[in-house]
């Protein structure tokens, strides 16, 4: 029986301290950039929310001050003009000081709200109510050219300061946000819209992506000329696109029409991105065109990577085409089908752009995210989006929870 020095456990060594600790410190530059750029703008929002914060209030109150020199000779004057940034809350200390230049004085009696101590003028308000607009005007005298002496009063810029209670950073908190989020039939309406759009959307581009990878797995001539044209709808940009769909489906003036119209297949003009569900159903086959690229490109990959004496085995053996896909190329395709559904289908749910440009959220067509935009932007309560932006957010973790519970008890079994 041999005696020694046990070895300490797997992981505790110096070595491997200081290579943990390595990896810390390369991980670091990566977890604060996630934390700029992710966490602490998401943070924002969740305040936000909870805040009755208009898109005025994004700026804090503030006074203001602006000054303009009139008149000339003995109705030489300078004119303070004074107002609250806000239309609400009240900004108290106010004080506004301006240095007068050597050789220009006060001529007559100065508003009760200033005093003047050798050249510099300092003017105190109590208060500034919501909406305050005053002016304070100083009489001024002095020897010399007028233009010079009213150059010489301008020179110099009055400073203003005061304090006030900001709606941003203050701790009052609200639910109205949410209550006028999910007040009435309109918040149902607008998620039935929105996961409609995401579910079709996203199981359409991923079977138009299967397919057209099926189509070019074989080698023949022209091969990579059809595979990058296949490309073209992902990587043109939005806007080209979008508005070559409504030119190409205008009702007045529009190819697709003109042609159904010469064939017969309808009388007059069709509506195709107004009418209603049609236009839902416009912006979802946009939406499958436009991104089943990216499916494509990823499942071909996956494809070109399988075996290919596997299905010479089955061809051997009498398996139908069909039989070898859905026996051989489906189990091998899972993960990665897998994969561009969650991928697609969170993209597909927060997408903005595509039924903005094409339909603006009108005919039937708004969508969670347009609806931020409305709430934030249109209407101006930026409280109000940013509580639509959290229930965004908390589906589709709810939507993950659900996808990775799933594929894990798949996995299981």
């Amino acid at each position: 029986m041999t005696t020694g020095t046990p070895e300490p456990p797997k992981g505790t060594t110096a070595l491997a301290r200081r290579e943990a600790r390595l990896a810390y410190g390369l991980l670091a530059p990566t977890l604060i950039s996630v934390a700029l750029v992710v966490v602490l703008p998401l943070l924002a929002i969740f305040w936000i929310s909870f805040k009755p914060i208009g898109l005025a209030d994004l700026r804090p109150p503030a006074p203001v001050a602006r000054e303009q020199v009139r008149g000339e000779g003995e109705d030489l004057r300078v004119e303070y003009r004074l107002r609250n940034s806000s239309q609400e809350e009240v900004i108290t200390g106010v004080v506004l000081t301006d240095v007068l230049p050597d050789g220009v004085m006060p001529s007559g009696d100065l508003p009760p709200e200033c005093a003047l101590d050798g050249q510099v003028l300092t003017c105190r308000i109590d208060e500034m109510a919501g909406g305050y607009n005053e002016r304070l005007i100083v009489p001024l005298a002095g020897a010399g050219d007028p233009d010079t002496l009213e150059d010489a009063a301008e020179a110099t810029e009055p400073t203003v300061t005061g304090s006030a209670n900001s709606i941003l950073t203050n701790t009052t908190f609200t639910l109205e946000n949410f209550a006028r989020v999910f007040d009435g039939d309109e918040f149902w309406g607008v998620l039935g819209v929105t996961l409609f759009y995401t579910v079709f959307g996203t199981i359409g581009a991923l079977l138009v992506g299967l397919f057209a990878a099926l189509l070019l797995n074989k080698s023949f001539r022209g091969q990579g000329i059809l595979r990058g044209l296949y490309l073209f709808p992902y990587v043109a940009p939005v806007i080209a696109v979008a508005f070559s769909w409504l030119i190409l489906f205008d009702p007045f003036s529009g190819s697709a029409n003109a042609l159904l119209v010469q064939m017969g297949v309808t009388d007059e003009a069709i509506n195709f991105f107004g009418d209603r569900p049609l236009a839902l159903v416009m912006v979802t086959v946009f939406e499958i065109w436009r991104y089943f690229p990216l499916s494509f490109l990823f499942i071909l990959a996956r494809m070109q990577s399988i075996d290919s004496d596997m299905y010479e085995a089955a061809d051997m053996d009498g398996a139908s085409p069909f039989q070898q896909f859905w026996y051989l190329s489906m189990p091998q395709l899972l993960g990665i089908l897998s994969v561009l559904f969650l991928l697609r289908f969170i993209w597909t749910f927060n997408k903005f752009d595509d039924i903005f440009l094409l339909t603006g959220g009108n005919a039937g067509t708004r969508t969670l995210t347009v609806n931020v935009y409305e709430q934030a932007f249109a209407v101006s309560n930026i409280g109000a989006g940013a509580a639509v932006a959290v229930v965004v957010f908390c589906c589709l973790v709810l939507f993950s929870i659900f996808f990775f519970s799933f594929m894990s008890r798949e996995e299981g079994l």
